[in-house]
């Protein structure tokens, strides 16, 4: 067996219409396909993000495993992100809550957030602390 990569993160979410609202808010586009459900609503939407069009999905909630604990939870994805800290400041904006503050690692910054829907949204970004460079990630990304 050999992972290849991700083919698509799936948020559940009880109401994937108004997810699906928040989402092309903040991604700035639609999805590329959503699927209806019974009466014309929305059950399924995905988003293709990113410079490699990773696909974001957004299913009914329904469709969790049997015992998921209430609150948010599952896997926490990264986002890397261009302006770390206007994009956690939009994401708090939109009513995303903070889940873990932003916290440096090195030339790198992380946050989470939970959005609206209960799913944890991790961001990833270059710090602005002045004394790592750019220099520093080509040294420690081409080993």
């Amino acid at each position: 067996m050999s992972l290849r990569g991700f083919s698509t993160l799936i948020f559940l979410v009880d109401d994937v219409a108004a997810a699906t609202d928040w989402y092309t808010d903040l991604l700035g586009h639609a999805p590329v396909f959503t699927r209806p459900g019974p009466g014309g609503g929305v059950t399924y939407a995905k988003f293709l993000i990113g410079d490699h069009q990773g696909e974001l999905a957004l299913a009914d909630g329904t469709r969790a495993p049997v015992g998921r604990a209430a609150g948010p939870g599952g896997a926490i994805a990264h986002w890397r992100v261009d302006d770390f800290e206007a994009t956690f400041t939009r994401l708090k904006a939109m009513g995303a809550e903070e889940y873990t503050p932003a916290t440096a690692h090195g030339p790198f910054v992380t946050a989470v957030v939970v959005d609206p829907f209960g799913n944890l949204l991790g961001l990833q970004g270059r710090a602005a602390t002045p004394h790592f460079t750019d220099d520093y990630h080509a040294v420690t990304t081409a080993n």
